[in-house]
This record gives structure tokens, C-alpha cells and sequence, in this order.
């Protein structure tokens, strides 16, 4: 593999697959969280400040087949022009001989956003065909797309085997990997990981990774309520997932096994319905009565999961504590973010992963206050799972 920080750049074309997967607005199709594009923008100026040229390549939702206006990049690329300040030109088909004309006539300086690669089926399933067709446009190329690099599409993945020496990682996706190897492999002492969301059978194996590698592991949102229906606690009509009370107490026993400190909610914020005007209270999280659901949590495990989180020198945080995108429960997720911002301001690491987690530190305004916050939601999981990502195992290849 090459090194984007060596390589030289001058009169060539970068083929970078980015992950410019961003939400659209359905009715003025503009981009309403430009946070991924922003995230590449390092990777495409470096190639342009030492004379080449971008071909940039992307996916964006889950067309159906085919094209699909909602879906096209084409918004993005507008975008992008304001971004950077200047021209980027639009290629209408991803593929094709139009297209090709198009990367040919490519100066130096000069960038092409692709059409939606998810256009074609071929590029979910990896073909090979299709992968040496998107080659044919650069002269190296450049994996900066974290998001999408557990995926072993054609774009991803395949496409990296016709650049045998001259791919590399863009900025992006090698700051992901510092980032999260500082968390896994860091000696630094204590180590303490948040996993909130809604359920537990999304994240056993991440769990049971984490226990592995963790002094603290702080447990909220839904999953909370799994473990303490397990532990004989009344839950009312909390999210709980029954078929996983085993596993919630195999994870306890396996922690005090570790010598790995678990803190659960004590106290939780109920509701007699899922709406945020619903009649609200707080109990003891072992005693909701039938007919309410906790929905975040209470003011004494804000308490409690603040101090272990401000004793941390490492954190991870994935997933929110509550129904945090309901102002009326999203009190705990708040509290918790503010408490890995000062503990960050007072030196510890912090890490904040997965789409919900990231959304929240971006409500709150948080974002720049830690210290990385991973553009990968899946693929952060995955590689925290100790799974070799494809896209990153085809680079290093």
C-alpha cells in the first residue's frame, strides 16, 4: 500500500470513494447534515494542493433499482461546490463512455462526483467487471469512506486489487483507525465504555468485546431495561427483549468474572405513552408500575455515571441513554455528553461512535468539545469487534 502523506499526487487522477451518504431533504432535496462530506474535504484539498485531480465516488440511500432522483448525487455535488469554493463537475451515470470521456478530460485541480454507485446492483453484490470499469478512472486510489469499509462492495473493496501498489488510506479513514486503536490498545487506565440504545441483541458481541478490554461499562437506553427485568426487577411496559435475559446475565457474570465494574440505571424517567407530552415521572428503575416505560434515565444515574465517566482517562461512548430526539427525555444523553466533555477537558480520550451517539453530540452542539467522533456507525462496532473490515483488509493487502 501507499501513503497518502509520500505519494505524489502531481498530474495524476485520485479515484477516492468518500461517504457522502448524507440525510436529503425529501421535498427541497437539499443536504441537511453535511458533517460526512465536511469529513473528506482534508483527503480531496491534499490531492489538489499537490497537483491531481479528484474522481470522487459514493453511495447515497438504497435505491431500489436503478435511478432515482431522491437518490442522486447531484445535490451533493452542489453542496460540495459551496464547501470548497469552487466548480464540481457532475457525472450524470457512474459508468459508461461518457463517463470515462469525462475523467480523461480531467486537468489537474479539477474534481468529477460520480452518480449514485447503488444505481447498479453490481456494486452491492462486488462485481469484479464493474470494479475494473470504476478503475479505469484514476491513476491510484484512495479508501477514505469509514462508513461504508465493513462492506465488501465493488467500490469498497474489490475495486482497490487493480492498484496493487498505489492505494492507500485517505485522512479520514486513517484517523478512524488511530482513533479506535487508541481505545483497544491504549494502557492507559481507567477505561470506560457507555453503550446505550435500544437493544441488546444488536450489540452482544460488542459487549462481550468490551468486557475483555474495560474496567467500567455503563449500561442505558433500552437494553438497560433487558438487564434489569433479568435480575427480577419490575419493568412495566419498558422495551425489554425476553429471549435475551440469559444473555443480559451471562454479560453480568462474565463482568464480575473480568473484575469489570457494571453500572446500571437506578432511577428512571416513565410515561404512560411513547410521546413526548405524555404524563411524565421519575421511580426507582426496579419498581415501574404496569402500564408505563421508562424512557430515559433519572437524575441519580446522571449522578452516578458522571463520576465513574469523569475518573475515566479513555472513553467510548455508543448509543443515547434515552428517547433523547424527544426534548422531554433527553435530559440523561445530554448529561452524560456534558460529563465526557469535561472529563475530555480535563485530558481524558474520548471517542463517540454510532449514528445516534453522533447525533446527539451534534444537537447538543458537542461535537468539537471531544476528542474523535467516527463517521462509521456499523463499521466502528465491527472493527471495535476485532473483525477485519474489508475495505481496510483490501488496502493493507
Amino acid at each position: 500500500m501507499a501513503d497518502i502523506h509520500t505519494y505524489d499526487f502531481k498530474g495524476k487522477k485520485a479515484l477516492i470513494r468518500v461517504d457522502f451518504n448524507v440525510p436529503i431533504d425529501s421535498q427541497t432535496l437539499h443536504v441537511t447534515d453535511d458533517t460526512r462530506i465536511k469529513a473528506a474535504l482534508p483527503t480531496i484539498d491534499h490531492v489538489l494542493n499537490n497537483g491531481g485531480s479528484v474522481v470522487l465516488m459514493s453511495h447515497l440511500g438504497r435505491p431500489k433499482s436503478g435511478y432515482e432522483a431522491r437518490f442522486s448525487l447531484k445535490n451533493v455535488a452542489l453542496h460540495l461546490s459551496k464547501l470548497i469554493d469552487k466548480e464540481v463537475k457532475f457525472a450524470p451515470d457512474c459508468m459508461g463512455k461518457e463517463t470515462l470521456e469525462m475523467t480523461k478530460n480531467l486537468q489537474p485541480g479539477e474534481i468529477l462526483l460520480l452518480e449514485n454507485l447503488r444505481f447498479y446492483a453490481q456494486e452491492t453484490t462486488g462485481t469484479e467487471q464493474f470494479a475494473a470499469d470504476l478503475a479505469k478512472y484514476g491513476d491510484c486510489y484512495i479508501n477514505d469512506a469509514f462508513g461504508t469499509a465493513h462492506r465488501a462492495h465493488a467500490s469498497t473493496t474489490i475495486v482497490a486489487k487493480f492498484f496493487p501498489h498505489d492505494k492507500m488510506f485517505g485522512y479520514l479513514l486513517e484517523n478512524e483507525i488511530i482513533a479506535v486503536d487508541k481505545v483497544l490498545n491504549s494502557t492507559e487506565r481507567p477505561l470506560t465504555a457507555i453503550v446505550g440504545g435500544a437493544k441488546i441483541s444488536s450489540k452482544i458481541t460488542i459487549l462481550e468485546r468490551l468486557i475483555a478490554k474495560v474496567d467500567h461499562l455503563i449500561i442505558g437506553g433500552g437494553m438497560a431495561y433487558t438487564f434489569i427485568k433479568a435480575q427480577g426487577g419490575k419493568v412495566g411496559s419498558s422495551l425489554v427483549e425476553d429471549d435475551y435475559l440469559e444473555t443480559a446475565l451471562r454479560i453480568m457474570q462474565e463482568a464480575v468474572e473480568k473484575g469489570v465494574s457494571i453500572h446500571l440505571p437506578v432511577d428512571t424517567v416513565i410515561a404512560n405513552r411513547f410521546a413526548n407530552d405524555a404524563e411524565a415521572k421519575v421511580c426507582d428503575i426496579n419498581e415501574i408500575p404496569d402500564g408505563w416505560m421508562g424512557l430515559d434515565i433519572g437524575n441519580l444515574s446522571i449522578i452516578n455515571f458522571s463520576e465513574v465517566i469523569s475518573g475515566s482517562k479513555l472513553i467510548l461512548w455508543n448509543g443515547p441513554m434515552g428517547v433523547f430526539e424527544m426534548p422531554s427525555y433527553q435530559q440523561g444523553t445530554e448529561e452524560v455528553a456534558e460529563a465526557i466533555v469535561a472529563a475530555t477537558a480535563d485530558g481524558a480520550f474520548s471517542l463517540v461512535g454510532g449514528g445516534d451517539s453522533v447525533a446527539a453530540v451534534n444537537l447538543f452542539h458537542l461535537a468539537d468539545k471531544v476528542s474523535y467522533v467516527s463517521t462509521g456507525g456499523g463499521a466502528m462496532l465491527e472493527y471495535l469487534e476485532g473483525i477485519e473490515l474489508p475495505g481496510i483488509k483490501a488496502i493493507r493487502e
